[in-house]
Order: C-alpha cells, then sequence, then structure tokens
C-alpha cells in the first residue's frame, strides 16, 4: 500500500498529536486534524492537512485514525461522546495510540469489538516524546489484528522508525509500561546523581563530560543531562503524564514493588507544588539539585 492510498486522520493535537501530523505530511500521507481546541487543527491546515470541525468528521472518508490523548477517559469520550466510533467508516483501522493502561484498553477493544466489528482496532502506544514524535523516530508498540498491518504500513513508517509487532490487544499496552517503568528509573537516576553532585559543589556539566559515552550514561541520560546543566526544564516528557503512567505500572506490580511506589511518592510531591507542567527532568529541581 502506498502513502498515497492511505487517508489518515489525527484525533488529539498535543505534543505526540502534532507531532505525528508533521511527520506524516512530510511523507505525504493525506491528513484530517481534529482537537477539542479547533484553533490546533487549523494551524494545519497551511501544511495542506484538513481541518475537521469535529471528531465524527475528521474519521468519516478516512482509512486510518490515530487517538493520541492524556487518558481513558479521553478515549471513550471521542469515540463515544463525540461520535467517532460509529463515524469511521467500514474497513477502516483505529489505531489507539495513547498511554491509557491495559485495562482500559480492553475495555476500548471491547467497545469497538461490540458497537463496530467491521473496523479493525490496533493497540499501539508509542516510546518516545516530544522530539522523536517531531522527527518520524518514534518505537510502536503494535498489537491487535494481523489483518490490519498492512493497511497501517505507510501510517506507521512515517510516524515511527521502528514497529514492534507483539501479538493480541493489549499486549502494546503491557509492553509501554514496562517502558515507562524503565523511563521513570532512567529520569530519577540522572535526578539524584545531578541533585547529589550539586551539593557536592559538582556542576552538571562536569557529571556530563565525565559519563558521556560511558557504560553508565544512555544517550537519553545524557540529552536530558545536557537540558539540566543548561536549566532548561521545558517539557519534552511532562512529570504529570510521567507520574500518571507510573501509576499505571504500580497497578499491575506485586506488593513489594515498594521502590517505585516511593518514586511515586516523591513526583506526586514535585507536582503538588506546580511542577506537573515540566519535563520530568524538574525532579532534579524539586531535589535541591
Amino acid at each position: 500500500m502506498t502513502t498515497k492510498s492511505t487517508k489518515l486522520a489525527v484525533l488529539g493535537l498535543g505534543t505526540m498529536g502534532r507531532g505525528m501530523v508533521n511527520s506524516a505530511l512530510r511523507a505525504g500521507i493525506p491528513i484530517v486534524a481534529w482537537d477539542r481546541n479547533l484553533d490546533l487543527a487549523r494551524r494545519f491546515v497551511e501544511n495542506r492537512a484538513e481541518a475537521a470541525a469535529t471528531a465524527a468528521a475528521a474519521v468519516e472518508a478516512v482509512d486510518v485514525a490515530i487517538t493520541m490523548v492524556t487518558d481513558a477517559d479521553a478515549v471513550t469520550s471521542i469515540a463515544t461522546d463525540f461520535g467517532m466510533l460509529q463515524a469511521l467508516p467500514s474497513g477502516a483501522v483505529w489505531a489507539q495510540m495513547s498511554t491509557i493502561g491495559v485495562e482500559a484498553t480492553e475495555a476500548i477493544a471491547a467497545l469497538a469489538e461490540r458497537e463496530r466489528p467491521d473496523v479493525s482496532f490496533l493497540d499501539a502506544p508509542v516510546s518516545g516524546s516530544k522530539v522523536p514524535a517531531e522527527e518520524g523516530k518514534l518505537t510502536i508498540f503494535a498489537s491487535g489484528d494481523e489483518e490490519a498491518r498492512p493497511r497501517v504500513e505507510a501510517v506507521f513508517a512515517a510516524i515511527g522508525q521502528r514497529t514492534i509487532w507483539l501479538g493480541p490487544v493489549g499486549a502494546g499496552s503491557r509492553m509501554k509500561l514496562v517502558n515507562n517503568t524503565l523511563l521513570a528509573f532512567g529520569a530519577e537516576g540522572v535526578a539524584n546523581s545531578l541533585a547529589l553532585a550539586r551539593r557536592l559543589g559538582l556542576d552538571a556539566s562536569l557529571v556530563l563530560d565525565a559519563f558521556e559515552g560511558g557504560p553508565l550514561l544512555s544517550p537519553w541520560e545524557a540529552g536530558k543531562m545536557r537540558r539540566i546543566a543548561a536549566g532548561d526544564y521545558s517539557p519534552e516528557f511532562p512529570l504529570r503524564l510521567a507520574l500518571k503512567d507510573v501509576h499505571l505500572a504500580l497497578e499491575h506490580g506485586p506488593e513489594n514493588f515498594s521502590v517505585l511506589a516511593s518514586l511515586a511518592r516523591e513526583w506526586e510531591k514535585s507536582v503538588d507544588q506546580g511542577d506537573g507542567e515540566d519535563d520530568v527532568t524538574v525532579v532534579t529541581r524539586f531535589l535541591g539539585g
């Protein structure tokens, strides 16, 4: 299937959704954009995208629809209250790419199967934040109907650098929780290390020089250290959303998942003091770094 034969709707134009739209446009995929804030959709018109006034209108003539919003309530509302699910053409693919957890994913998949058995539902959350979304370098954890794979191939190739097919619906959301647990500990390690360094009188740039390129520091962690050293806490992955994902992981962890639970309590305090919209690395500042 070529890109020209695939028309895409993206519903939800936050940081990730906007990045997906731009990546798909660069690949020549026809786009319909929609968001509850209609001004966000209209901004893409000059880049040859269509701006839909409603979620239902956005999907009525597309091959693939992506939902990329904050939580399960938002996904369900778009699908039902805003009429997206009923408006999808027969044979279309709904790629649900928001991070909403396992139970919510399975419930929404059951809703889709019950209400629209003629539509293929894919559970396909992504790994990556603002920059990978803008560059089309997300990793996609895809699960669901095998027959839908060729219909989303061009779209996934445009927005991601790698798609991993994991099996039945729900497997993608399970892998995303594992991914974000690794991310949480990586962010917490960076925050604690730099907070300690500063208390010991060491500048963050010196810590980066000491460890960058070595086995202890991943490129992602090095990038985060570089931003912290510059005092840049602008959101690539807001702390509020990272905390939401930690809570989702804790729902499935064993009772003695005490370290992740402690991390969640720390992050909750940082969010409560007003850091939720800053990047997850703002925890460094909360710790006194």
